[in-house]
């Protein structure tokens, strides 16, 4: 559903104030002294600045424990330790998908994010449990989020007989991405791994999104062996390495492969830990990659963080890349809001004339500013209807 909206005393990106006319969901104009058209509702922008509507590049929408009790996490150190624990207490911890993708989802609407790619699992244990469910909450909140959905094996592709065998089915049900993960240190078997994945992708028409945590010599191995992929299979354009922590490591043999992830149109996606080596964000843009990022698991069994804001993500990344000027930092903005559009390919987004009036209003001098204080006094408009104001959802959480 879409709606009209007429927005007096704006400033998109924090530059000189303006009116933003919207009709039938989709910016008309942006000038000086717009007059409001008959029936069409008028917001004062007292000033805001606007942003186009953050980009939710990298989440886990079926494994949120929002809203129910606290978890008491003492799962570790291994990877796989927080892998097979979580898909051993889903049910057991009510860690229902339709219940807490619609949860976070409406989380992340009224932080100001429009658009969602969510991981979602897919293992022999469950099924498509969680496929369906998140797939339910892309249905029924489409009025105020976005969602795409990555069929992702979780607890390994061939190290689980079967698993395969749910991904076809995954794709075959709607999902819109491939999933893939850590090909040598979770199914050590990266050759297998990635023939399969890819085959998926050749198979549906689909593009691959895959975890790679991967450190160091291993990772880049693995990243080259990706790269051989893309390359032989056509796939310019369509693939995104998540998380890629092996890019953090000795420049000189970063470097060579940054140079063919761009000759490829191979993105990245990266949180910016604080833990882990991570991908050095002004040097793959400054190369022409393209760089989203998520705030991947939001209070779950995995950790207890997250609020799913991603201007505090685009603080993170500020933080973690050294990004300290008023230009860096919008920077850190754009890979939370055009570059994941690029990445997630989502056609008319922007704050211009003609694009669809998704964006975000919210107090602050600069983008720097509102990057850094990140109030809470948000404006949330999908489709030319504010669907968010100062922390209140038009939608109820189940």
């Amino acid at each position: 559903m879409t709606a009209s909206l007429l927005l007096r005393n704006v400033r998109p990106y924090a530059g000189p104030a303006v009116d933003m006319l919207i009709e039938n969901g989709r910016i008309t104009r942006i000038a000086s002294g717009i007059e409001a058209p008959a029936g069409v509702a008028v917001e004062d922008g007292r000033g805001e600045i606007v942003i186009p509507g953050l980009v939710e590049a990298h989440t886990h929408l079926d494994k949120s424990l929002w809203g129910l009790p606290w978890y008491t996490n003492e799962v570790g150190p291994k990877l796989l330790d927080k892998i097979d624990n979580e898909r051993e207490n889903k049910k057991r911890l009510d860690i229902d998908p339709a219940r807490q993708s619609a949860r976070q989802s409406i989380q992340s609407s009224l932080m100001g994010s429009t658009h969602i790619r969510s991981h979602v699992d897919v293992d022999t244990e469950h099924g498509l449990w969680g496929v369906e469910g998140v797939m339910a909450t892309r249905d029924g909140y489409r009025d105020i989020i976005d969602i795409e959905l990555v069929a992702f094996p979780q607890s390994g592709l061939l190290r689980r007989p079967g698993t395969l065998e749910l991904m076809d089915q995954a794709m075959k049900a709607g999902c819109e991405i491939v999933g893939g993960l850590d090909p040598c240190a979770i199914d050590r078997d990266p050759k297998g791994h990635l023939d399969a994945v890819f085959a998926l992708c050749q198979t549906y028409g689909k593009p691959l999104d895959i975890h790679l945590h991967e450190p160091g010599e291993m990772g880049l191995f693995s990243t080259e062996l990706i790269i051989e992929r893309t390359r032989a299979l056509g796939m310019k354009g369509k693939v995104t390495i998540s998380h890629a922590f092996s890019l953090g490591a000795e420049p000189a043999l970063v470097d060579p492969v940054i140079e063919q992830l761009a000759a490829l149109d191979i993105a990245i996606m990266t949180t910016g830990p604080a833990s882990r080596p991570a991908p050095p964000v002004k040097k793959l843009l400054a190369a022409g990659v393209r760089v989203c990022s998520g705030n991947d698991g939001i209070r779950d069994t995995w950790g207890p963080y997250g609020n799913a804001d991603m201007l505090e993500r685009a603080m993170f990344i500020g933080l973690r890349n050294n990004l300290r000027r008023d230009d860096e930092l919008r920077l850190a903005l754009d890979v939370c809001t055009t570059e994941g559009a690029k990445v997630m390919e989502i056609a008319g987004y922007g704050v211009a004339e003609g694009c669809n009036a998704d964006f975000v209003i919210l107090p602050g001098e600069t983008v720097a500013e509102a990057i850094v204080t990140r109030s809470p006094k948000r404006r949330v408009v999908k489709r030319g209807k504010i669907v968010a104001r100062d922390g209140v959802s038009i939608r109820t959480a189940p």
